[in-house]
């Protein structure tokens, strides 16, 4: 099922004992909430568009084949830039549950926690 967010949209394509797969789509010129996650780490692997992906405080290019992990607790976001940023996203951890965002910063107004 697909998940509309202002940014764009995700749906989950599998899932099981401690990992979830999601694929996102971030439309050109949006971003993610600057956020973090307390049960969880992330790998995200870039499908095709272009962007920049934030890992604690560093920035890098995003483009099709790139891949990066998210540590539980590290502060991350990723941006759509001259086109759609298509993500394959990866969850491990013993708590999936999409409440366990701490959002730092948001462009739509939505709650920082």
């Amino acid at each position: 099922m697909r998940v509309e967010r202002p940014w764009g949209w995700y749906e989950t394509l599998t899932q099981g004992d401690n990992y979830l797969v999601k694929r996102l789509l971030v439309h050109a010129g949006q971003q993610l909430s600057l956020q973090r996650h307390r049960h969880r780490s992330e790998s995200w692997t870039v499908v095709s568009g272009s962007g920049a992906l934030l890992c604690g405080e560093t920035w890098h290019a995003a483009s099709a084949g790139v891949m990066l992990s998210i540590p539980c607790g590290a502060v991350h976001r990723a941006r759509a830039d001259g086109s759609d940023l298509l993500i394959l996203e990866v969850q491990h951890g013993d708590d999936l549950r999409e409440d366990d965002i701490e959002r730092l910063q948001d462009d739509y107004g939505r709650v920082i926690t």
